[in-house]
């Protein structure tokens, strides 16, 4: 399938694994409890879900957490209350329109950035509509640039 915005076809980056059966390497220290608390450990440091998951791969050898947990990275998040009020991927789609913002600031005929603004923050919009009607988002939250400078702190 294409991608919204351009012509070009896209490829994911990594492919999960093809059996939800804990792999023979992981060790027998390495149960439910052990991994719950590395995940609640690396929340508290700061780290998104996404960068969980990656740290939990590439360190520890944790193919996934669902697998070995029962649960998923956020439910494991949401049971110890810190799961963030604006889901990762909207706050990275916000993240980008602040970026955009602050270079459009100094280069004011930058045209291209600006059609790019556009299109991310139709994005935003969309993103938002969808996290409403699943009720993730409350029902009276909209995405303004001053509000998005809020949330990234």
């Amino acid at each position: 399938m294409a991608r919204m915005h351009t012509r070009r076809k896209g490829q994911s980056g990594s492919r999960r694994p093809s059996t939800l059966r804990v792999p023979e390497w992981i060790d027998k220290e390495k149960n439910a409890d052990w991994v719950e608390t590395k995940v609640i450990e690396l929340a508290k440091a700061g780290n998104t879900p996404s960068m969980i998951g990656m740290i939990l791969r590439d360190q520890y050898g944790i193919p996934l957490v669902r697998t070995i947990a029962g649960k998923r990275i956020m439910d494991i998040l949401r049971e110890n209350e810190l799961e963030r009020q604006v889901p990762e991927d909207l706050r990275n789609m916000i993240a980008r329109a602040a970026r955009i913002r602050r270079h459009l600031e100094e280069n004011k005929k930058d045209f291209v950035s600006k059609r790019g603004l556009q299109l991310v923050e139709s994005k935003i919009h969309r993103l938002s509509k969808y996290y409403k009607r699943k009720r993730v988002l409350p029902a009276d939250w909209k995405y303004t640039p001053e509000r998005a400078a809020v949330l990234l702190r």
